[in-house]
């Protein structure tokens, strides 16, 4: 697995910093309140070379490890959570790509997503098939040197704006069990029969396309099967998952410390009762709570994307931040709307779109509820009698 200088990882992450400071942080209340993609920022992340972070430097990435993943997933999100989902899930079928893909896939879609030429997403949530990925419908099936696809796929991030997706479909409808018959497959844009269907009107987490994905008798080359073998889609697609639930965590350690930062900043400038709120115990208990709650989050992350870079399991690791960051988020982002009373309720503050972007942490990547499951599984068989 890669490893980054500290160095190096201070140079990107100042890179990162500026721009959030100076190019995303000054327009994010417009882009949120008009629900308006943000292209020009998406340009400029381009340019950062931010949609290649970990994908390896032969295919022209940056090959950067996911501790300076993470920390770039929460510098962006601190700005405005809604650019990091630009790379996020582009980052997830890069990551199918590149640990599964044969060495022509790689060759083909890596070097074109490290640039932002292609701009992926996952395609595994169905109106039907939820974190039940097993149920899903879409079927992809084998026409001699394509394969047939239809059916229906929702929430999909980047969907309209991306132009390539890592299909998560059925190749073998009567597998038994289902998951043996379901693979990946990498659908490009245009491809006839491939269509985006209704835009997702969504509480928070605006200005970034969140759309159905429609496939009526789409073909697609087979040499675009993941792998070049039926059957492993499921594997594939939850193992880049990892990866995907660091970068959740980490998106919800930077919107709860942009929160917290607004209300310290908040506390020490509004007065009461002839004194700064800061100086209120009340107030003082919330603020330690939040601080302390926030650095437990990042370090959880941080651990999860350590251990990743050692090549080791991490669902158990991934699964135990993305649960605790996310819920941390929404507890945080939430008193820091009642610090700032009124003024928390307003658009004129960002408080209000910290707390209306922080579910998305919590529903993500697979919900939180979900996310227990798979936390108590893997104890079990940690701790067998």
């Amino acid at each position: 697995m890669p490893t980054v200088s500290s160095e190096t990882r201070n140079q990107i992450i100042t890179l990162v910093r500026d721009f959030v400071q100076n190019e995303v942080t000054p327009v994010a209340q417009q882009y949120d309140n008009e629900d308006v993609y943000p292209h020009e920022l998406v340009e400029h992340m381009r340019s950062l070379g931010l949609f290649g972070i970990t994908i390896p430097e032969k295919y022209g990435g940056l090959g950067l490890d996911h501790t300076t993943l993470a920390i770039i997933f929460e510098e962006l999100s601190k700005g405005w959570m809604s650019v990091s989902g630009v790379i996020g899930t582009h980052l997830v079928m890069a990551s199918i790509i590149a640990e599964h893909g044969t060495e022509e896939q790689k060759q083909s879609f890596l070097p074109r997503m490290a640039s932002g030429d292609v701009r992926g997403s996952l395609g595994l949530t169905e109106p039907e098939a939820g974190s039940d990925v097993a149920n899903i419908q879409v079927t992809a099936i084998r026409d001699q040197d394509d394969y047939v696809v239809n059916g229906n796929k929702m929430f999909i991030t980047n969907g309209e704006h991306g132009n390539a997706v890592a299909l998560i479909a059925k190749t073998n409808p009567s597998a038994d069990p289902p998951q043996r018959g379901i693979s990946c497959l990498i659908v490009e844009k245009p491809t006839e029969g491939f269509t985006v269907g209704q835009h997702i009107d969504k509480l928070g987490y605006r200005g970034l396309d969140t759309v159905e994905l429609i496939f009526e008798n789409a073909r697609v080359p087979s040499r675009n099967l993941v792998g070049g073998k039926e059957g492993l889609g499921l594997r594939q697609a939850l193992g880049a998952l990892e990866s995907g639930r660091i970068n959740i965590a980490a998106r919800a350690v930077g919107v709860a410390t942009a929160a917290f930062e607004a209300s310290m900043s908040y506390a020490q400038k509004r007065q009461t009762f002839g004194k700064t709120i800061s100086q209120h115990q009340a107030i003082q208990i919330k603020l330690a709570d939040m601080a302390t709650k926030i650095e437990a989050a990042r370090l959880l992350t941080y651990e999860a994307a350590r251990k990743r870079d050692a090549g080791q399991r991490v669902d158990l690791e991934a699964g135990m931040a993305k649960l605790f960051a996310s819920e941390i988020c929404g507890e945080v982002t939430l008193e820091a709307m009642r610090i700032h009373g009124g003024y928390g309720y307003i658009k004129e503050y960002p408080v209000e779109r910290y707390y209306r972007d922080a579910p998305l942490m919590i529903i993500g990547e697979g919900t939180n509820e979900i996310q227990k499951l798979v936390i108590a599984r893997r104890l079990l068989e940690k701790h067998q009698v």
